[in-house]
């Protein structure tokens, strides 16, 4: 904690003596610093993730025996080469470094006499850091050492932790699991929603920058994730090929469009000829299909 309270007056100084912008800094600084434990992390994540459905399949498979239940998870994490330790020991490396933030921020913003004099044990002896301090608690509508009072600050920090927290919550199709993710979704942003309300501006700050930073490298390893479904991604992209196909065709001539057609193993007859489609309408575009019958083998004209 002591080397990250003399960090942030150092960087407070230099940054027009604003502690907002020495906390945004120090908060990127620090992302920056864990940015190989935070990939490995996600990486383990998405692993997990992607294990899920072989997962459901033992338990409904081995419901009843929890033992061979517990082999043959084992066994498939080993024949998948993950950890399950491996989402958990990256964070528990980082929950020192959040819990030292933390409290360096709470004792800066020191509100009473009592506090400040506490304060100086934590103080280098350096000129530099004795001559910032005491720091300003004004940053944009807000009091640092006091909760926003327009609750602006609980909204985004509710916002931002949910959205970090769907990027990353996987599809379950057990309704068990579905339950357990949706209570998982709403209970962490709704208590730090809470926690915002009660502690100073500072801390909503720091929370918000650092679920903004979390949100972007989980982008970068995961895409969306469970922010945009599986289905909708594909009907998305399903209907730009058709959009693009569209429009190439409509730039096409007309004598064009019927040799790429018949390159492709369908006749299309001559320009202008409306046929009939399955739907009873007639196509409009020129060069509109005409199917030629099958011949060879096994074919069977239509009885009247």
């Amino acid at each position: 904690m002591q080397p990250m309270i003399n960090v942030l007056v150092v960087l407070s100084h230099y940054l027009f003596s604003n502690f907002g912008l020495a906390i945004i800094a120090l908060t990127i600084v620090v992302n920056a610093v864990m940015y190989p434990l935070t990939m490995k992390q996600l990486h383990a994540s998405k692993a997990m993730q992607e294990l899920q459905p072989k997962l459901s399949e033992l338990q409904k498979k081995y419901a009843k025996d929890r033992q061979r239940l517990g082999q043959e998870q084992m066994k498939l994490y080993k024949e998948s080469g993950i950890s399950p330790a491996g989402c958990l020991v990256p964070l528990l490396v980082q929950m020192p470094i959040w819990i030292a933030l933390y409290w360096s921020i709470m004792r800066l913003l020191a509100v009473t006499p009592e506090d400040f004099l506490a304060l100086s044990q934590y103080l280098y002896s350096w000129p530099l850091v004795y001559s910032t301090v005491p720091l300003g608690a004004k940053f944009l509508w807000f009091n640092l050492a006091y909760p926003d009072s327009y609750l602006i600050l609980p909204i985004l920090v509710g916002g931002t932790m949910w959205v970090q927290q769907k990027m990353v919550t996987p599809t379950a199709v057990d309704p068990k699991q579905q339950t357990q993710s949706k209570l998982m979704l709403w209970m962490m942003p709704l208590m730090f929603v809470f926690f915002t309300i009660q502690f100073p501006s500072g801390l909503a700050l720091f929370w918000v920058t650092s679920s903004v930073i979390r949100i972007g490298i989980q982008y970068f390893v995961t895409g969306w994730g469970g922010l945009i479904p599986a289905s909708a991604g594909k009907r998305v992209v399903r209907d730009t090929k058709y959009k693009k196909r569209i429009a190439q065709v409509e730039e096409m001539p007309v004598s064009d469009v019927v040799v790429a057609e018949q390159e492709e193993g369908q006749d299309y007859g001559e320009p202008g000829d409306k046929r009939q489609d399955r739907r009873g309408g007639y196509s409009t575009r020129p060069g509109a299909a005409r199917r030629q019958p099958r011949g060879g083998r096994g074919h069977r004209p239509k009885r009247r």
